[in-house]
């Protein structure tokens, strides 16, 4: 039976995940920190976190400060926290993706220091946003690594790690899902050595070090100069937020799936197929999707979102919204001025000849 006194610092459903199974294996977790409610929905009314519901649904206390930093802006609620840390007499500090910057006094309270879940076999897709990154660059396998936290950003000595295969299929929606219900499992496990000792800390090797920066929304936008397979993972990648999108006429189309073209995967001669065309422009359609030139490669769209619609299969799309065989994807100023101006307009960001 799990002995340790388990504080944990959360905030979304990955670690929701997580405290559920900390909490399933029998660890007392007197103390749960997660980040402020937040506007949300279309009111707009203050929500609770995931982490914070289930915590509270499960009798736990909740600290929720602004800021856990003693000298900042939020001085009073970060030595509430303290307080309410020391109260709790924790072993251990379990952190996953709580959103709030640990201060030294923080890592040095418990005592076995702070735990983090990571979503990335280290040093590789340090920072924010791991699980979107390693889809975007076309990595073949992911993980998840147990690391004793120190004052760097995700440089802390390794505990535990576990490969995941990234799928081809995959976006972050279900590579996250699967991540999720890892980092718990070995969290568990982790803290099952730390009880009896058994735990080896390994340093982080100083090669193969990447950061994952925080998605923007502005990196929705699709550039069609680039290849068909690097606009297939960002969209796989962006899948639920924010999205890919592109320009249509005077419209934002979100795109959801999209696979590169091959003879073999979609029945169409390639040879109908205009390499020469502009980049953004509508080849072929059918009920398989909609298939578009870009800059190396063509792109088959397969399910898209009209503004205000619903996700839907291309031939459900099309059925609603006609896009056609000549017509350009980009940027929709660049088109229409270019058609006003005979093509004499200078290139625009979003729309590349």
């Amino acid at each position: 039976m799990a002995t340790l006194r388990v504080g944990f610092a959360g905030t979304p459903e990955f670690a929701c995940t997580a405290l559920a199974a900390l909490h399933a294996a029998g660890f007392d977790v007197p103390l749960v920190l997660s980040q402020p409610d937040r506007p949300a929905g279309r009111g707009m009314k203050l929500q609770a976190s995931p982490v914070k519901q289930w915590a509270l649904v499960h009798a736990i206390a909740v600290a929720q400060p602004h800021s856990l930093r003693l000298d900042g802006k939020y001085p009073d609620e970060a030595a509430a926290a303290r307080q309410a840390l020391l109260d709790a007499r924790l072993d251990v500090l379990v952190v996953a993706a709580y959103g709030l910057i640990l201060p030294q006094w923080v890592l040095d309270l418990p005592r076995l220091g702070c735990m983090n879940i990571h979503a990335s076999l280290l040093p590789r897709w340090r920072g924010a946003a791991p699980i979107h990154r390693a889809i975007e660059a076309g990595d073949a396998e992911t993980g998840v690594t147990i690391m004793q936290m120190d004052a760097g950003l995700d440089t802390g000595d390794m505990l535990v790690t576990e490969r995941l295969a990234i799928s081809a299929t995959d976006t972050t929606t279900t590579l996250h899902d699967r991540l999720a219900a890892l980092g718990g499992r070995l969290m568990v496990e982790t803290l099952e050595l730390a009880a009896c000792g058994g735990l080896t800390r390994t340093p982080q090797p100083a090669e193969g070090v990447t950061y994952a920066h925080k998605i923007e929304k502005a990196e929705s936008t699709i550039n069609w100069a680039d290849s068909a397979t690097a606009i297939a993972r960002r969209v796989r990648a962006f899948d639920p937020f924010p999205g890919a999108s592109t320009h249509w006429r005077s419209d934002t189309l979100k795109i959801w799936g999209a696979q590169p073209f091959t003879e073999e995967s979609h029945s169409i001669d390639s040879k109908v197929f205009n390499t020469e065309k502009r980049n953004g422009t509508v080849l072929h359609i059918n009920e398989t999707g909609i298939t578009v030139q870009t800059g190396q490669g063509v792109l088959t769209l397969t399910h898209l979102q009209r503004a205000g619609g619903k996700r839907l299969a291309a031939a459900d799309f099309l059925r609603g919204c006609p896009v056609a065989v000549g017509d350009v994807l980009g940027d929709v100023l660049g088109d229409v001025l270019g058609d006003v101006l005979g093509g004499a307009l200078a290139e625009t960001p979003g729309t590349r000849a």
